[in-house]
């Protein structure tokens, strides 16, 4: 073969060498570097706001995130976003992967991918207390209330309840106080706080049994980067039978927090949950 007929060849090959550079393996470039650059919330507690000593951030996702890097060998660095920008911060590639509560849904599925969940947040119904015992099935067709615009309010119309929406979580639940609609729906976590505070209200309130939905929560990373997710989903998993995770979550939500919280799920592929995802 003839040096010009090989040059030829080289610079047909440019093109996609240059789309190949174009989308570098992240993964790659974080073992390069030895660094994984976290976006975390900038102020959201229990999961990332500044600790008032310190001025350092500190929450559940902080640790999550430290957790990581030390799993995968790395240093880590935070990059504090906010609940709007927290997507884009991933899909812009300003950060390598994502620790902020995040549950999956189908517009975020298309948006990024997702981690196995290392936990399964679930939208509850919260009512008074004469009609505790009651099933799910009871409240179809009946008012709900909501804030609007959130998953909470979605999963009223999964459950075939009637959504009445407000614009913040206080007025959905004075809706609630003052007999507007028969239910209140929130994430377990805003539930347990909900129902502590009504009781010192005089107002008896529970919670429940059956989830409204579900919301598996995991680390978000960019689309097409499979030596990323392989590399999270093993840490995690690691991070999970060592009990890296159980630490963190009671620390910050656990029983013996103002949350309350139990964690009852597992790390476990996101496919192997029953589960109707979210818009």
């Amino acid at each position: 073969m003839t040096m010009k007929r090989l040059t030829t060849i080289g610079l047909a090959l440019l093109p996609l060498l240059a789309i190949s550079a174009a989308h570098a393996d992240m993964m790659a470039n974080i073992k390069s570097s030895g660094e994984l650059k976290c976006a975390v919330y900038s102020d959201v507690p229990p999961f990332s706001s500044p600790d008032p000593k310190t001025r350092q951030l500190a929450g559940m996702d902080i640790d999550l995130c430290n957790a990581l890097a030390k799993q995968m060998n790395v240093k880590l660095t935070l990059v504090p976003t906010s609940v709007e920008a927290r997507i884009a911060v991933i899909a812009t590639g300003r950060a390598d992967v994502l620790i902020a509560n995040l549950a999956y849904t189908k517009t975020r599925g298309n948006q990024i991918q997702f981690s196995d969940p290392y936990y399964v947040a679930k939208e509850m119904l919260l009512v008074k207390a004469p009609l505790a015992d009651k099933p799910l099935s009871y409240f179809k067709g009946k008012r709900i209330s909501a804030t609007k615009g959130t998953t909470s309010e979605q999963s009223i119309h999964i459950q075939g309840g009637k959504a009445v929406t407000f614009q913040d979580s206080a007025s959905a639940f004075l809706a609630l106080e003052q007999n507007k609609s028969v239910g209140f729906v929130t994430n377990t976590m805003t539930g347990i706080k909900t129902i502590s505070q009504a009781k010192k209200d005089g107002i008896n309130l529970a919670m429940i049994k059956e989830p409204m939905a579900l919301e598996p929560i995991g680390v978000g990373m960019k689309r097409d980067e499979p030596a990323l997710l392989a590399s999270v989903n093993s840490s995690l998993k690691a991070m999970d039978d060592d009990g890296t995770i159980d630490k963190i979550w009671d620390t910050w939500i656990g029983p013996n927090t103002e949350y309350k919280m139990v964690r009852e799920e597992r790390v476990q592929p996101l496919s192997s949950l029953k589960f109707e995802p979210l818009e």
